[in-house]
């Protein structure tokens, strides 16, 4: 601790996210300021900006991924300027341009081809751009950003909405906006985010900087900073379509010289919410509202200030299985958050930025059910508050670009659990649901806080064709256990420019802390109810490795193909306590984890543009169970065991593809398709007899479970989308967008786990119309 505490303290305090700035200057050939039409695009990214530039002809293109841009700068009655941008550093890049007048012929020999790789990139990352968001095909209320997560390889899903990146549990961090969020983002714990609101996503899962840590199965960057022209600026976007669901989302922006302000609002209806465990649907009823304000100021040349404020709310029922709907069973959940934020950033010099951000959150989330619930009944209140601070230095110097920073996160965690066992065994054939030594009713109420800090160090080094980026980070957590570590981080690429292919490699060394979800009441000594065990949840520590290579095919399709390996000790997975719905986490010993994944993209080409990708991961956990607990007293003979297993989330293969093609200059098309081979259920052995499951779920949905492979039968889905701009002009633009989902109707399983633990269904055929206004 006195390391750490020394650390913290020379660190400098100030951060920056992971994204760089351009500021542009267009003068005429007098020297004069000239306002002008500027296009930035890096196809590598997924990046593609317009914006009009004022009469002063300065403009700060923010949030810019690092990587090659290809910038072309238009006015009329003077020649286009068209050169390549590199944006390498968290510190801003000025760049003066100055127009000429047109002249009769113009060569223009840049290209957005020479944007298609990063010679410098030492892992591979996945994006979705602006306009793949905006066009998503329709998907499940609160799963906009998730459906398009789950395409890119090495990503699954399971019941939910739940992301497994390479095979992990309840792993996953979003950054939004360079703020990370640690908590389970799922539409079943957490309030629906707004897909509209989304600018850009970068999506990674080895090559993690040190700046990350905590949850580092895999890290998405969420962008929601838009780079628009002067003026005001706004959209309405209105669906409707199958299954009662009704969706709207406003926002309107204001930039007045160095002033941005945003207000956006978002709301849902729908009565298909959570993934069901009958093809019936029953009780699954959801609705959602959120309001988000954003102020930002430059308030000079060096200091920018951006303050914001968000309040989400969810409510919806939890789906019946058969056994359920029939004895009248009602349970209800809510989830909600409350967030702010402050961002401040200043520039030292042309080499050195340096900013901090103070991020408050409080969450709720509440669940309660009706007298007729089966076989039992439970209630839930359980949240946090959270108070995270992070500061960091960024500069650049000659080779280099190094960044070094702290961050601190305080919460108190608070939970509220009981229930009331309604009966022991359920018809048909009389089977047990519960150890008769369980109590019939239970009650508990606890709070802890919790104290995480962290401190990193990392550079960037550019040395010729190679790079070379390596860092260290501590991190020291303190929640029911006490725990520290040091994490180093090492990648490299090489440009081999005789080939064309930029081959890469990395080591991350890791340090996942437990989920906090349900971690007090299953520690709690009372939950043991006088059977079982329990074990204290550590951290995981591991080993992550990657290599790659990355190539452009043709100047138009870009390849990427990745081998990984993961080495994890106290791998994390959860489990359901007591059959209620609620799941608490566990942790065995060790797994591994490793795969491979290609994926081809084509950007754009003669209005065509998509990708296709595929992987095969194989996940082993083994025994014996390293944390959590456990009420069933047979589950003691695991703690001896050295035994060998498929991990939860062991989506052996998967296969994605999205192609979208521009048929008329105002009419678009685009078609997706998903294959999984299956996941793993649960043990068979444990299972009731099949004429029980066909009561509680019905015939068609256990034909869905191979058992003597212990799986799920494979799943596909096919979508598709038809778009047209009704009416342009200038900015404004009228646009509607009719999609249909799962277009064969095949009834597809995600999980099957046994009884009222986890089995769901993906949604069947469905259709809805989109309405887009923009101005």
């Amino acid at each position: 601790m006195k390391f750490a505490a020394a650390l913290l303290l020379v660190l400098p305090l100030f951060a920056q996210s992971d994204m760089g700035e351009l500021r542009l200057t267009v003068h005429d050939p007098a020297g004069m300021p000239i306002g002008a039409h500027v296009e930035l695009v890096n196809s590598a990214t997924s990046t593609r900006v317009a914006v009009d530039v004022s009469s002063d002809g300065h403009y700060s293109f923010r949030a810019l991924p690092f990587g090659v841009y290809r910038m072309r700068i238009t006015r009329a009655g003077f020649s286009p300027a068209i050169e390549l941008i590199e944006i390498r550093s968290a510190v801003p890049l000025a760049r003066e341009v100055t127009l000429t007048i047109a002249a009769v012929d113009t060569a223009v020999l840049v290209t957005e081809s020479a944007t298609l790789v990063d010679p410098t990139a030492t892992h591979t990352d996945y994006h979705v751009g602006a306009q793949e968001l905006k066009q998503r095909a329709a998907s499940l209320p609160g799963r906009g950003l998730i459906d398009l997560i789950v395409m890119q390889p090495g990503w699954a899903i399971e019941a939910n909405g739940i992301l497994h990146p390479r095979e992990s549990e309840y792993d996953t961090q979003y950054v939004v906006n360079g703020f990370p969020l640690y908590d389970n983002r799922s539409p079943a714990f957490a309030p629906a985010a707004d897909a509209d609101d989304v600018e850009s996503l970068k999506i990674y899962a080895g090559g993690i900087p040190a700046e990350f840590g905590q949850k580092l199965g895999g890290v998405i960057e969420v962008n929601t900073v838009r780079n628009t022209s002067p003026g005001f600026h706004g959209a309405l976007v209105l669906q409707h379509g199958s299954f009662a669901t009704s969706s709207g989302y406003a926002s309107a922006q204001w930039v007045a010289g160095r002033t941005t302000a945003t207000v956006t609002g978002e709301g849902f209806l729908t009565d298909h919410y959570l993934d069901p465990p009958v093809t019936n649907n029953f009780t699954n009823h959801g609705s959602n509202s959120s309001v988000s304000a954003t102020l930002e100021r430059d308030l000079n040349d060096a200091n920018r200030l951006r303050i914001s404020a968000a309040r989400r709310e969810t409510g919806f029922l939890v789906p019946n299985d058969l056994l359920q709907e029939t004895a009248g069973q009602r349970q209800d959940r809510t989830a909600g958050a409350t967030e702010g934020q402050i961002f401040y950033q200043h520039v030292f010099s042309a080499n050195l930025i340096g900013s901090a951000g103070v991020m408050v959150r409080d969450l709720t989330a509440r669940l309660w059910s009706n007298p007729l619930s089966t076989p039992i009944s439970t209630g839930q209140d359980r949240g946090f508050r959270e108070a995270y601070f992070k500061a960091s230095l960024a500069g650049h110097n000659g080779r280099h670009e190094w960044k070094v920073g702290i961050d601190a996160r305080f919460a108190d965690i608070r939970e509220q659990f009981d229930y009331r066992i309604v009966t022991y065994r359920l018809n048909p054939g009389n089977v047990r649901i519960f150890s008769r030594n369980l109590p019939p009713t239970y009650n508990f109420n606890g709070t802890s806080p919790d104290r995480e800090q962290a401190a990193y160090a990392q550079d960037t080094v550019r040395l010729g064709a190679v790079t070379v980026s390596a860092g260290l980070r501590f991190d020291h957590y303190a929640l029911l256990v006490d725990d520290a570590a040091l994490s180093p981080r090492l990648a490299v690429s090489w440009n081999v420019r005789p080939l064309g292919v930029v081959v890469h490699g990395s080591y991350d060394r890791i340090f996942g802390t437990p989920p906090f979800e349900n971690l007090l009441v299953s520690a709690a000594p009372a939950s043991r109810l006088g059977v079982g065990f329990y074990l204290p949840v550590k951290a995981a520590h591991g080993n992550y490795y990657e290599a790659g290579i990355t190539r452009a095919l043709g100047g138009q399709v870009r390849l990427d193909a990745t081998y990984f390996r993961r080495e994890v000790d106290d791998f994390k997975d959860d489990d359901p306590l007591l059959n209620t719905g609620v799941s608490f986490p566990i942790a065995f010993r060790h797994a591994s984890i490793r795969g491979v994944e290609v994926k081809l993209s084509l950007p754009r080409w003669r209005g065509l543009s998509g990708y296709v990708s595929y992987a095969n991961t194989i996940g082993i956990g083994q025994y014996p169970i390293s944390g959590g607990l456990f009420l069933d007293n047979d589950d003691a003979a695991l703690l001896q065991s050295t035994d060998r297993f498929p991990i939860s989330q062991d989506q052996r293969n998967t296969a994605r593809a999205w192609v979208r093609y521009q048929l008329v200059p105002r009419v678009w098309t685009s078609w997706s398709a998903s294959y999984n081979s299956g996941l793993p259920t649960e043990d068979v052995s444990g299972l009731p007899p099949e004429a029980f499951l066909i009561a509680q779920y019905g015939a068609n949905v256990v034909q869905k479970v191979n058992f003597d492979r212990g799986r799920v039968r494979p799943s596909f889905t096919l979508n598709a989308s038809v778009g047209a701009d009704l009416w342009k002009h200038e900015k404004r633009s009228l646009t509607v967008q009719v999609d249909v989902t799962n277009v064969t109707d095949r009834m597809n399983l995600i999980n099957f786990t046994g009884m009222l633990s986890g089995t769901a269904i993906a949604p069947p055929r469905g259709a809805s119309a989109r309405v887009r206004w923009e101005w």
